[in-house]
């Protein structure tokens, strides 16, 4: 087993395990210094390329952001998420996950879903690919309006069915999605493997957002999404600056130029 996975499953009710999203070389480089898993997820599709859906991801969009962040990332975890369609029965997985594995260098992939891909991730975790599991909203599944999950009885059955499956075929952590909190509790104490929250309270082992988002970079309305900061306004300063420094002929100074 990856050191790096085994430190993770070690935080487990011990330590809050800090997840981030990274893309791009510049932000993984960041992102490296504080996080103790960096996600390249499929979340690109809308951040990046302002898809309605993240269906619309491809695994070479996903490789080759991976790619770049791979180059900013010493110390973390770093987990590709592998993309709607690419993991339909185990072969297909095991093809792409080795595939994402070889040209990027990461270190696990993550699936969503839980028992409908136990059998999956078995293989995977069987030929040597870490998994991270994702229950609750799966944004490549859920079809309408997104929905928080284990509001009634029958769901959070099915959400402990999945957590418990999930952790039986190997997985070595699982995401939990926009779950009540109460159920959210139930399973990040039922099994033995990291929980990381995203709109799943404070009840889980870690959290992960997507950066651009907590930076203030993106515009939006999740309840789930907490601004840390605001770096659209540092952004505006310096394009302002370099405008006008443009319109009054200060910019490029004989310093700037060759």
């Amino acid at each position: 087993m990856n050191n790096k996975i085994k430190k993770i499953l070690k935080k487990k009710n011990k330590s809050k395990i800090v997840c981030l999203t990274a893309y791009s070389k510049n932000i993984a480089e960041i992102v490296d210094d504080h996080a103790d898993i960096v996600l390249v997820g499929d979340s690109l599709g809308s951040v990046l390329y302002n898809y309605d859906t993240t269906r619309k991801v491809s695994l070479n969009m996903m490789i080759e952001h991976t790619k770049s962040a791979r180059m900013g990332v010493r110390k973390s975890l770093l987990v590709i998420d592998l993309p709607y369609n690419t993991y339909r029965n185990k072969s297909e997985a095991l093809k792409n996950s080795k595939r994402s594995i070889k040209e990027t260098k990461c270190d696990a992939v993550k699936v969503e879903g839980g028992t409908k891909v136990k059998e999956i991730v078995k293989h995977l975790v069987k030929n040597r690919i870490p998994v991270l599991g994702h229950i609750g909203i799966t944004p490549q599944t859920t079809k309408g309006k997104f929905r928080s999950k284990g509001k009634n009885e029958v769901e959070k059955r099915k959400l402990l069915k999945d957590a418990q499956d999930l952790e039986q075929s190997g997985a070595f952590g699982i995401v939990l999605e926009c779950i009540y909190s109460d159920i959210s509790k139930k399973i990040t104490n039922s099994i033995n493997i990291p929980t990381i929250g995203i709109g799943a309270s404070v009840n889980c082992d870690g959290q992960v957002l997507v950066t651009d988002d907590l930076i203030g970079l993106n515009e939006t309305k999740f309840r789930f999404v907490k601004k840390f900061g605001n770096v659209k306004k540092y952004i505006k300063s310096a394009i302002i600056k370099y405008k006008n420094s443009v319109k009054q002929k200060k910019f490029p100074s004989k310093k700037n130029s060759y």
